[in-house]
């Protein structure tokens, strides 16, 4: 019998992946692929303008892998590169009208998922199943 701490890693993976392709399938008639819509998400909800270092920091994946995935959505016309005013080398990823239009739907469908995934679950036990993901999330990037 697994211990407790392999059914919690097992678990958390697992709903991480299953939430991801919920949303995924709910979003394929918008004819974009999950690096898309994270990616979308992730410049939508920044402060300003980010490079595409810190975008593919947030994504948590390397720089060649974030390169290919702006790419695709510069030709889809949901992002732009713009010059960074003080280090031309750093690409600044900005997200255009289309990208913004794209969000309003990713987020509609991520909301709609949200819910629906949690409509079973108890208020506290989200309270506290949050609090130990934090906890967990916190420790693993201080491991760093």
């Amino acid at each position: 019998m697994p211990s407790i701490e392999e059914r919690f890693s097992a678990v958390l993976y697992n709903a991480s992946r299953a939430w991801k392709q919920t949303l995924d399938r709910r979003l394929k008639d918008l004819g974009i692929g999950q690096a898309g819509w994270l990616a979308i998400t992730v410049a939508a909800r920044a402060d300003g303008p980010m490079s595409q270092t810190e975008l593919a920091r947030r994504l948590g994946v390397e720089d060649p892998t974030v390169v290919a995935t702006v790419d695709r959505l510069v030709k889809a016309g949901y992002v732009a590169r713009q010059p960074c005013a003080h280090d031309r080398r750093i690409k600044l990823v900005v997200l255009t009208e289309a990208g913004k239009a794209l969000y309003e739907k990713v987020k509609t469908q991520a909301d709609n998922v949200r819910t629906e995934l949690l409509s079973r679950v108890d208020r506290q036990q989200l309270e506290l199943v949050t609090a130990v993901l934090e906890a967990v999330l916190e420790q693993a990037e201080s491991a760093d």
